[in-house]
């Protein structure tokens, strides 16, 4: 199965130089936040396959709650041909704007998902749109990550974890990825396509 993911800002290859062709096979995509819904739009025609997103902290229009083929899968478990798919919105609180968090409450909504993770036995994909504290993240409150993410990971073991929120630029695919236990973190900031075995789950 093969995954695009995309986050925070939109890039020439899926817009104005977009070459169906050039992606190959794409089965489905995953937005990881601050991204303008036009864009989803556009990508679930472009591929014509589902996309689930959450929101960033800087998906504040009202109209982003019934994006045109694309499903909102804060908070929830999905699955998608035997893979279990979790979805995590926003950053850490830092100025008491929309889709922040504080730790406790990430907390608490990861713990609101045990039984759910539990009836799903486990979970393969977490997106998300901060990344774990101390993976990829950084020092100022805005762009710190979830400890909370630290702990799901250790408990639950996904086998990937694809977050947005931290801008860079990559020019080697693997520098996006930080292995974290038994789990593949990846910054999908611009956009990523993640090659995914679902037979060796």
């Amino acid at each position: 199965m093969r995954i695009l993911s995309v986050s925070d800002f939109t890039v020439p290859e899926l817009t104005e130089q977009f070459d169906r062709d050039y992606f190959g096979e794409i089965d489905l995509i995953f937005s990881c936040g601050d991204m303008q819904p036009e864009y989803l739009t556009s990508l679930a025609a472009k591929f014509d396959v589902p996309l689930y997103y959450i929101k960033g902290n800087h998906d504040i229009r009202p109209d982003y709650d019934n994006i045109w083929g694309c499903t909102n899968i804060h908070a929830k478990i999905i699955n998608f041909n035997n893979v279990s798919i979790l979805g995590l919105e926003g950053s850490l609180w830092y100025n008491g704007g929309l889709f922040q968090y504080t730790e406790q409450q990430m907390k608490s909504i990861l713990w609101g998902l045990k039984i759910p993770i539990w009836l799903k036995r486990g979970i393969d994909i977490v997106i998300t749109h901060a990344p774990p504290r101390h993976v990829h993240d950084g020092e100022d409150r805005c762009h710190m990550g979830f400890n909370a993410y630290q702990q799901l990971i250790k408990k639950y073991k996904p086998r990937y974890l694809i977050h947005g929120h931290i801008h860079h630029n990559f020019t080697n695919a693997a520098d996006r990825t930080t292995l974290v236990n038994e789990t593949q973190v990846i910054n999908t900031c611009g956009y990523n396509i993640l090659e995914f075995d679902h037979e060796h789950i």
